[in-house]
């Protein structure tokens, strides 16, 4: 049941801005076997995995979702954020809509100012979100896909939980992780694989001098991660499609470690879902996925997993707990809120081996 999954959570540490370094974060090491936690610094990550193991990166690059404009018809500030391409040149986006109606139309601006394009509303989906066409006659210097013009018109698309959804200039570079590819099929993230934000390139230089394989697959974070659970029986829940992809090279690798001996250590949930929803025996594949991991899902190709700390009662936090054990996840968030741990995007991270 959803009401399992919640927990009490001091405003105060909601992590509102990114540390200065990147791996000054706080690790929380939970072994499993011993049933015990370790409190270290994400700098102590390297001794914890070893030669034989994988580390598996989430490589998608977040895309500047987030639309900020005016409603045309009232002068209203208006406030969302890019799901999707769909059909037609038209966005999927969800925002403040309760009172827009179809045909209504909406000026968006950039950050510095110097781009707008409109955005006309086209049809309401079933599940709450819109289908939009930009409208680019006002501004032809905004042209191009999706991802071009939102690189264009977009904004850092921070959650609304940080400085109440005000993005600042160094977001984006820090709501980015340093290994994020340019966006496949010209596509990307809404949101930032949080867990991947605490590593640097001497980070994983060290990993990799240790014999440890890195290698990367890619999950395109959509509504699917962060869309809130509503049924109190998780059962009902319904996922959306995320699209993924796990290269030829690196399902290689990884069954080459895992033959080996070694672990697969999954860097973030987004990971997690890639790996587990590939094919047995693992092999290359792209495409999309609804995987919802809850108990009692058995995981057939993760062994250790690295993540932040997610919010009570959603999707996110029933993986971890599925993946570290009910009672043992539940007494290391109570430990990680005794202690002052930062919790979500910008907050610090938990090893669960």
């Amino acid at each position: 049941m959803l009401s399992q999954y919640d927990y009490t959570l001091p405003e105060e540490l909601i992590a509102q801005e990114p540390l200065r370094n990147r791996s000054d974060s706080r690790l929380l090491v939970v072994n499993r076997s011993a049933q015990s936690f370790q409190h270290c610094s994400i700098r102590n990550l390297p001794e914890f995995v070893g030669p034989k193991d994988c580390l598996v990166l989430n490589n998608t690059r977040v895309l500047p979702a987030r639309l900020i404009g005016w409603r045309t018809k009232t002068g209203a500030p208006w406030d969302g954020l890019f799901v999707q391409s769909g059909p037609e040149d038209c966005w999927q986006i969800i925002g403040k809509t309760q009172k827009i109606k179809v045909g209504e139309t909406v000026l968006l601006h950039s950050p510095d100012g110097k781009n707008e394009i409109i955005i006309e509303f086209v049809m309401r989906n079933r599940d709450g979100t819109w289908m939009v066409r930009p409208i680019q006659d006002p501004a032809p210097q905004c042209v191009g896909s999706a991802s071009s013009l939102l690189r264009q018109i977009g904004w850092t698309p921070i959650p609304p939980y940080i400085r109440k959804g005000k993005p600042r200039p160094y977001d984006e570079e820090r709501y980015q992780t340093v290994y994020a590819e340019e966006c496949l099929q010209g596509i990307g993230s809404v949101a930032a694989p949080t867990a991947g934000l605490h590593l640097t390139p001497e980070l994983l230089h060290t990993i990799k001098e240790r014999g440890t394989a890195v290698t990367p697959v890619t999950l395109h974070v959509g509504l699917g991660t962060f869309k809130p659970i509503v049924a109190e029986n998780i059962e009902e829940h319904t996922m959306h499609a995320e699209w993924c992809s796990l290269p030829e090279a690196s399902a290689s690798v990884i069954e080459q470690r895992r033959k080996s001996g070694g672990r697969i250590v999954a860097v973030g949930t987004t990971a997690v879902r890639t790996l587990e929803s590939a094919p047995v025996p693992m092999c290359a594949f792209e495409g999309q996925t609804s995987l919802f991991i809850r108990p009692p899902y058995s995981f057939r190709n993760v062994d250790v997993l690295l993540t932040n700390f997610h919010f009570p009662k959603s999707t996110l936090l029933i993986l971890v707990r599925t993946f570290g054990g009910e009672e043992l996840i539940r007494s290391a968030y109570d430990e990680a809120v005794r202690l002052g741990y930062r919790f979500f995007s910008y907050g610090d991270a938990m090893l669960i081996c």
